[in-house]
């Protein structure tokens, strides 16, 4: 839950902000008359305003600077005012960065950074969340799983309404050491996960030839590359003459949308990829052309694929242009944009909530696979499954042999 102290902070930048917007307008409209200006009504009505909604903040900041019992840091309190004013929206995915937490997003964005190679999210219980592990990463290969609840990170509690906090205490220098507090369902004991952080160098993309001519390509999530190396593997599969294709998108957390729309161009004909609309019903629709593929597709899925994964899962799905099999996926039908500020700065906040072709927000509910298959219970957490035990891609070349045929 937000405090409500971080949320009277945040609304303190409010009035800074509309006061130094309304100093503006007090210099265009406002005539100097000796060492005082004779301002419009309109100006000094804002004001007026300004002091009713906000006054009550203004005094207690004032309190707080001269009656502390140690000096306050002005910048520090700054920080907390701008955090608190983004999280006083209550959205999980709109956050106020400092530089240090700007960098590291935009480095994780480019595909390397040091730390686990784990995604998370806020959880509806205030617990940071693992959407999933990033494939071939230290968290995988720890054991860490779609729906665990990370609770501390090396004795300290962390929570999902600072996540990025969070995630800064799970990240750090390759070659040493973090323990993880897990809870996870089904198991009454918290679990302790010691994991070594290494370098995360991103591979989104990897493909290979199946039986009987099938190309499989598996996108772990959408960074600024993934569109160029999925379309480059492809290319590799096409020239081996494959006759049907598996993408499997278990456990891909999404990322770029511009990555999963570039993708999706390539596989689907003309038609809707996705829409969003924005809080004044403006929609942004995102269409594919007349190329496609010309053999059948069928999409993996589960309930750690998320977001960007979603979209190109559920115009997979609306087209009909493949078949989805799996479990039903994580849901988030959100999209946020990213903003830097000139002191190195930033934010990122939710600009408008996204729809599949036939007109579904999957927030809070996923994408249903046409053909539901669970993995064995023994195999859920497993990160190294045998081709032969895994039920879900083993289904899904049954589709396309069916397809072929």
């Amino acid at each position: 839950m937000i405090s409500k102290k971080k949320a009277v902070i945040g609304a303190i930048v409010i009035v800074v902000l509309t006061s130094v917007l309304n100093m503006t307008v007090v210099n265009l409209l406002g005539v100097k008359v000796g060492q005082r200006y004779i301002i419009s009504k309109g100006t000094y009505d804002y004001y007026q305003k300004v002091q009713e909604q906000h006054g009550k903040l203004l005094q207690l900041s004032d309190f707080l600077m001269e009656n502390y019992y140690q000096e306050v840091d002005s910048d520090k309190l700054a920080e907390g005012a701008l955090k608190g004013m983004f999280d006083g929206i209550g959205d999980p995915y709109t956050t106020y960065m400092t530089e240090k937490e700007f960098s590291d997003l935009m480095t994780r964005t480019a595909g390397t950074y040091g730390g686990i190679g784990v995604i998370v999210t806020p959880g509806e219980d205030g617990l940071v969340t693992v959407v999933s592990p990033i494939e071939g990463t230290p968290g995988e290969r720890a054991g860490i799983s779609t729906g665990d609840k990370i609770i501390a990170v090396d004795g300290e509690s962390i929570y999902g309404d600072r996540l990025e906090q969070a995630v800064e205490r799970m990240k750090g220098k390759p070659g040493t050491d973090v323990k993880l507090t897990i809870r996870r369902e089904g198991i009454q004991e918290a679990l302790e996960v010691s994991i070594t952080r290494e370098e995360i160098r991103l591979q989104t993309v990897k493909s290979e030839v199946l039986q009987d001519n099938i190309g499989y390509i598996r996108i772990s999530m959408f960074d600024e590359k993934t569109a160029d190396d999925f379309n480059s593997h492809l290319s590799q599969l096409e020239k081996k003459n494959i006759k049907g294709l598996v993408i499997d998108l278990r456990n891909n957390p999404g990322g770029l949308l511009s990555q999963c729309i570039e993708i999706a161009d390539t596989l689907l004909g003309e038609q809707v990829i996705v829409y969003t609309e924005d809080r004044q019903g403006v929609r942004q629709v995102e269409k594919s052309d007349k190329k496609k593929v010309d053999y059948p597709l069928v999409l993996i899925v589960n309930k750690g694929s998320a977001s960007a994964s979603e979209i190109l899962a559920g115009a997979v799905k609306d087209g009909e242009a493949g078949t989805i099999i799996g479990t039903t996926t994580f849901g988030k039908g959100l999209v946020q944009q990213v903003k830097s500020l000139p002191d190195g700065t930033g934010f990122k906040y939710t600009i408008s909530q996204y729809f599949t072709p036939n007109g579904t927000n999957i927030h809070g509910t996923g994408v249903e696979p046409n053909i539901i298959v669970e993995l064995p219970e023994e195999l859920s957490n497993a990160t190294n499954i045998e081709r032969s035990e895994d039920t879900q891609l083993q289904k899904a070349i049954e589709v396309l042999l069916e397809k072929i045929k």
